[in-house]
């Protein structure tokens, strides 16, 4: 006869079960992603940000991006097997079957629609799911595997977010919310194209045709030093236009010089780890970027 499973063989089953769900949701990517919800929300007004739009668009906002990514994760679970950096993600591994993640990712980006339709505003619950259709269909599913500009174009989908906070305290569009956009929307490819020099090879396995896969390294370390320069210049249209001040301008000058360095050093200098420190940096960068711009909103502009 087989003995019934006890409270303590079971748990930790289910423990594992969620932090493979968990996973899914690329829980690092999305917590930089509502840092920029987060600003977006603060900018749209000049004091206080009114705390159920704020706590129910974050949450909604939160869930469609964790849906997103983990139809991310459905649609590239064959290739994500044979790389090493995604091998250990939960499809590839079996950790949760295939069935079980579209009820998850489906499941969630439902939620997050019915979420931000009813407690926020229709517009941003049509917006957050165009981006999710945008990452997870248009760039996922075709514009990865189509062209290597792949990521110029699809980057739009992941620059959306600090618009989502936006329209979900105002209920309307703003150029100011667009240059926000624009901003991530330009940061996005020398941010992915650093990554892709270090895994090129791996991406060449699979078929991606990721710029140095298809243009080779030196072009593509030439394309990350003019889009670092192009993002300092996105960099300064918010001062240009009022929206932001002194502290906005010497807080983005300083962390465009680093990161120009930083692809300057990548494109003139042979050492194998540039890349990757290219890519860490450029994270660094939109972070504090975005916490300056809260800094510059609350200390100066609103002061």
């Amino acid at each position: 006869m087989t003995k019934p499973l006890t409270i303590s063989q079971v748990q930790p089953k289910i423990t594992l079960q969620w932090r493979a769900y968990f996973e899914m949701t690329k829980p690092k990517v999305v917590a930089l992603m509502l840092l920029t919800v987060l600003v977006g929300m603060c900018l749209s007004v000049p004091g206080i940000v009114p705390l159920q739009p704020l706590v129910a668009g974050m949450a909604g906002i939160a869930m469609m991006a964790g849906s997103a990514a983990a139809f991310n994760h459905l649609i590239d679970r064959k290739i994500d097997g044979l790389m090493a950096r995604t091998y250990n993600r939960p499809l590839p591994k079996g950790k949760i079957s295939t069935t079980k993640a579209v009820t998850f990712a489906v499941s969630l980006g439902s939620l997050g629609f019915v979420v931000l339709y009813t407690l926020v505003n229709p517009l941003t619950a049509w917006l957050t799911f165009a981006s999710l259709i945008g990452y997870a269909l248009v760039y996922t599913a075709y514009l990865k595997r189509a062209t290597s500009q792949n990521i110029v174009i699809g980057g739009l989908a992941g620059a959306m977010p600090p618009l989502l906070g936006w329209t979900a305290i105002t209920n309307e569009l703003h150029g100011y919310a667009l240059l926000l956009v624009i901003i991530i929307f330009t940061w996005t490819p020398p941010h992915f194209w650093a990554l892709a020099i270090h895994r090129r090879k791996e991406y060449a396995k699979v078929d991606i045709p990721m710029l140095p896969v298809t243009h080779g390294v030196e072009f593509t370390k030439t394309c990350i030093l003019l889009y670092t320069i192009l993002l300092a210049i996105a960099c300064l249209l918010p001062v240009l236009v009022g929206m932001c001040g002194p502290i906005y301008l010497v807080g983005s000058t300083v962390l465009s010089c680093g990161f120009i360095y930083k692809a300057w050093q990548l494109k003139f200098h042979d050492y194998p780890e540039l890349s990757m420190q290219v890519f860490k940096f450029s994270i660094y960068h939109l972070m504090v970027l975005f916490i300056v711009l809260l800094v510059d909103h609350y200390f100066w502009v609103n002061a």
